[in-house]
This record gives C-alpha cells, sequence and structure tokens, in this order.
C-alpha cells in the first residue's frame, strides 16, 4: 500500500538516517520543508522533499492503488513518543483528589497506606479482561492525541501473579494496537501490603521470583525500580538491577521525585536506558550522565498535578545532556496522556524552546524507550506515524495554543 501526503504546509522534524537522540545544542533545531509531500510505502517513510505538483497531479488513485492525504496546508509531525506511563491500572483515585486538595503531599498519602497500595488492591480485584478493557480506553485516548508510541509499567500488582497479569496485559496491547509499545517490570513500585515492615524480604521476592518468571514468559523489555526517599534504597536498586541483568533486561529508573536519591548514579552504573522524574538533581547528576547512554527523562505532568519543582531540563541541555520528556500517565500524580500538553508544559514552566521541547518528546522520547532507530523524526526508513494538523502558523504555535484542537488526522499504520 502506497501513501502520498500532499499540501503540506510544513513537514518538520526531519531528521538525518542513524540519528538516535540530540543532545545539548542540538536540540536548539528542528528541520522543516515549506510546500512539502511525504510518500508511505507499506507503513515506512520512503521520500519527502518539496512539493512537485506533477508529482500529484499526474498519478491515478484508481489505477496506481495510491492513497492520496491532502494536508490542506497543515503541518505534518513525527507522532509524539511516551516513555513512561502506567495507563494499565484499574478504577481511579479521585478519592486522593481531595486528599491533595486538602494539602496532604504525595509521601502523606502513601504513608498512610493510599497511593500505589490503593491502586495495588483495585488491580487485585480486577480481572485481565477488565483490565485489558479499561486500558485500551487511554491507550485510544493517547494515540488520538497523537502518541505513536508507549512505554507502559506494571507496580500496581505487588505480587507475583497481579505483576504477571499486569504484564500479560500489556503483551495484550502489544499484540492488538498499531501502536509501538515497550513493557517495563516495575515490581519494585512499593513494597507490597503482605510485606509492610519486611522490604528486605520483598526486594527478595523481586529477585527471586518475579524477574524468574517474568523472563521466563518474555514479558517485559525493561525493568525499572523506585529508588527514592520513602521506596528503594540505592543498595536494593543495585540488587534488582544485578539480577535482571543476568536475564539480559536493560534497565530504567524513578530517581530523584522526592529527593536527591542517588537513583541517577546507580542507573548509570547499570547503563540505564532512562532516569525518569529527576525533580531533584544536584551537579552530581548532570556529571553522572555525562558522556553516559543513558537518558535524563522528566515528567512535568507529574510536577503540574502535585504542585512539585519541575526538573532542570534547561539547565542539562545548556550543559551539553539529551533531555526527554514523557506524561507518567497514572492515576495518582498525573492523569493525563496529553503529549501535547506536556509539550507546553515543557515551554510554559520549564522555560524550553518550542524546538527543544518538540525534539524532547519525539526523538529523544523514542530514544529513551528504545525505538528511535524506527519513530521519533520524519526519515527515511522510519515508521509513518504521523500527525496531520490543520493549518497552524508555527511550530510554537502547537505548545502555545495547546488546548486547541487542532489535530485533523493520526496516521499509525
Amino acid at each position: 500500500m502506497k501513501t502520498i501526503i500532499y499540501n503540506i504546509g510544513t513537514l518538520a522534524g526531519i531528521l538525518p538516517e542513524g540519528v538516535l537522540k540530540l543532545e545539548g545544542a542540538e536540540m536548539n533545531h528542528v528541520e522543516c520543508i515549506e510546500n512539502a509531500y511525504l510518500v508511505i510505502e507499506d507503513g515506512i517513510i520512503t521520500e519527502f522533499g518539496s512539493e512537485d505538483e506533477s508529482i500529484i497531479k499526474t498519478q491515478d488513485s484508481v489505477k496506481t492503488g495510491t492513497e492520496y492525504i491532502d494536508a490542506k496546508g497543515g503541518f505534518v509531525l513525527p507522532c509524539f513518543c511516551d516513555s513512561h506511563t502506567h495507563i494499565v491500572y484499574a478504577g481511579c483515585r479521585d478519592g486522593e483528589f481531595r486528599d491533595k486538595i486538602a494539602g496532604l503531599s504525595y509521601e502523606e498519602i502513601a504513608a498512610r497506606g493510599g497511593g500505589i497500595l490503593n491502586s495495588a488492591d483495585l488491580l487485585h480485584e480486577t480481572s485481565e479482561d477488565e483490565l485489558y478493557r479499561q486500558a485500551m480506553v487511554r491507550v485510544n485516548e493517547i494515540m488520538a492525541m497523537g502518541t505513536g508510541a508507549v512505554e507502559i509499567k506494571s507496580g500496581y500488582g505487588l505480587t507475583v501473579e497481579d505483576e504477571l497479569k499486569m504484564l500479560r496485559v500489556i503483551r495484550r496491547i502489544k499484540e492488538t494496537c498499531p501502536i509501538t509499545v515497550k513493557a517495563n517490570f516495575l515490581g519494585a513500585h512499593a513494597v507490597g501490603r503482605a510485606y509492610k515492615g519486611r522490604q528486605g524480604e520483598y526486594v527478595d521476592l523481586i529477585c527471586d521470583e518475579m524477574l524468574p518468571k517474568v523472563a521466563e514468559e518474555g514479558l517485559a523489555d525493561y525493568v525499572d525500580v523506585f529508588c527514592d526517599k520513602g521506596f528503594f534504597t540505592v543498595e536494593e536498586t543495585a540488587k534488582i538491577l544485578k539480577k535482571a541483568a543476568e536475564y539480559g533486561i536493560r534497565p530504567k529508573i524513578h530517581a530523584n521525585e522526592l529527593e536527591v536519591s542517588g537513583g541517577v548514579q546507580v542507573g548509570v552504573e547499570y547503563d540505564a536506558l532512562s532516569v525518569d522524574h529527576l525533580e531533584k538533581t544536584t551537579e552530581a547528576e548532570i556529571e553522572a550522565l555525562r558522556g553516559s547512554n543513558t537518558m535524563p527523562t522528566m515528567l512535568p505532568g507529574c510536577s503540574f498535578f502535585l504542585g512539585i519543582p519541575y526538573g532542570n531540563a534547561k539547565g542539562y541541555i545548556e550543559a551539553g545532556l539529551p533531555v526527554a520528556l514523557a506524561s507518567d500517565y497514572n492515576p495518582g500524580s498525573s492523569p493525563s496522556g496529553n503529549m501535547r500538553f506536556v509539550m507546553a508544559l515543557g515551554c510554559i514552566r520549564m522555560r524550553l524552546t518550542p524546538e527543544q521541547s518538540f525534539n524532547a518528546c519525539t526523538i529523544n522520547s523514542a530514544y529513551a524507550m528504545g525505538v528511535s532507530d524506527i519513530l521519533g523524526s520524519i526519515t527515511v526508513g522510519k515508521k509513518a506515524n504521523v500527525i496531520i494538523t490543520k493549518p497552524v502558523p508555527s511550530l510554537a504555535f502547537i505548545p502555545y495554543s495547546h488546548q486547541t484542537p487542532i489535530i485533523e488526522r493520526v496516521l499509525i499504520p
């Protein structure tokens, strides 16, 4: 099947083949072509450039079997890549929303036995089919808003069987949905209720029972640990990552949301693909990341919802590092998967330029979930996951007018 998108006002997000991420000053630029066309064959980008009217007007779509899409002067962009979500969960936590309004912090709600543990209780009572049904509502929602790839974590099971249930649901989403999905085993999201006061034993359960079964069924692309104040220590994190390495499962780490935890450093030590959150950071984290293969990933939706500091994305970029942005879509601290709003928060609250924020939400977030070789930019040979917008004046208009319904169509072949 061949598709030609023509009458493109601006084709944006173009990168040469082989570019997997952008660092430092490289993030300041988004290559564009005005008055462009894009050719897609069997779901892959095969050609693009300035529009030659003869290409469009001399073709007969009936005879050639080619689909022609008139972009009507809008932008065509690579779909967003959301490298950090928890969208497989049961129900919601709107009751805790009232607690937050009343002034309770994330840590205080967790200390009272709420938060993640409430989600674990709900998930335990929910069937695999119902969990899949609820998750697909969210998957379809984020696709409609322009997300073409998503990483989904477990972590609301906190028992062997419930963690496996979550990961099987994620596998089912992979198998039934056109969106690109990566699965992340996050058994170390919190300590299950049955192990209250016995955190070391729970870590042993992860290493001795959960990880072997996850690996045996091939359920996870990555392993994650919430290495932060009140959750898992650097030593416990290292123990889990060392065990995961025996099965060839690469880490991604929750780090420095609540305090400077050492999670960044242990992540880099074990070659984590990304270290995520980073609301709290120092020069030590920047130096640890310098020269590494680890993508610092910040989650402004979490900062917005919880009223906590935003990550120092601009400082990281000025230090020559790459930065990715992701939604953290979850029921407790970021109940939204709108990556366009994430891009807007990158500009409005983190003071990134539209170009920096766009690159953080596309090519760099694709890198942070291990798919920047096939997604995240307009590049010959990559999957043609693209957003077609209504005519808008500039790239900056997309985050500037972040609630205006500008998306005309999302293609995810």
